[in-house]
């Protein structure tokens, strides 16, 4: 009788060891798993349309100089893309902006100061996310919802500033690096060609180097049947 009392006592002691992690699973299911997919259901690393196009986004806090050029490229290949722009950019340069959105392009929140987000509480994200919100809309009259946060810095902080402001954030599943000093027209195409897949979202910027690539850049994927379009082209 002692012994099978013994047994029973484990017995007992594994099932609730058992049942306790049933629930712990149950628990972490329910409220840290499927949260955590539903706060992260609106950052975008690419697009979610399975056809042959892809998005360009140029973040723009500098690079004036090599913006007009590539205006006229992309306008020569009848391509509209997404500029990211930080707020502090477009206050001191109102008349490129414009210029920039007369051409149909799409323009994207890139926060107001070009700050490491991610390091951000949750009322420094709001405001800095807010304050380029207002700052575009002065200017241009229109209301922006992609938030591109600046070197892809982010935390739950401005996961949950962009969500309370309507935003989705992207970030971009193509580098092309093409603000370090050693980039080079090749590296970015080769960054490009042959990251290409459906939906991709091609990150840049105004440089010189990648003025000199683009044209290669487009022509090559549009041969291999891509249309190049905005972010939000990719996005449903």
């Amino acid at each position: 009788m002692k012994i099978f009392y013994i047994k029973k006592q484990k017995l007992r002691l594994l099932i609730t060891i058992l049942v306790l992690a049933i629930f712990a699973m149950i628990f972490y299911n329910i409220y840290y798993k499927n949260s955590e997919e539903t706060f992260k259901e609106d950052i975008y690393y690419k697009g979610n349309i399975d056809e042959k196009v892809i998005a360009f986004a140029c973040n723009v806090d500098w690079g004036n100089e090599y913006i007009p050029e590539m205006l006229s490229i992309f306008e020569k290949e009848d391509i509209k893309i997404t500029f990211f722009v930080t707020g502090k950019w477009a206050e001191k340069n109102e008349k490129l902006l414009k210029n920039i959105y007369s051409y149909k392009h799409e323009i994207g929140n890139h926060g107001y100061a070009h700050a490491d987000y991610g390091k951000l509480n949750y009322d420094d994200n709001l405001r800095e996310i807010k304050k380029c919100h207002e700052v575009l809309n002065n200017i241009l009259n229109m209301e922006c919802k992609y938030f591109a946060p600046p070197a892809g810095s982010f935390n739950d902080n401005t996961i949950k500033a962009a969500e309370e402001l309507n935003y989705d954030i992207i970030m971009w599943s193509i580098d092309t690096i093409d603000w370090r000093e050693d980039s080079t027209q090749d590296k970015i195409i080769n960054r490009v060609l042959t990251q290409a897949e459906n939906s991709a979202i091609v990150l840049m910027h105004p440089t010189k180097e990648t003025i000199k690539a683009l044209p290669v850049i487009i022509q090559t994927l549009k041969e291999e049947g891509y249309d190049i379009v905005k972010v939000g082209q990719v996005i449903k």
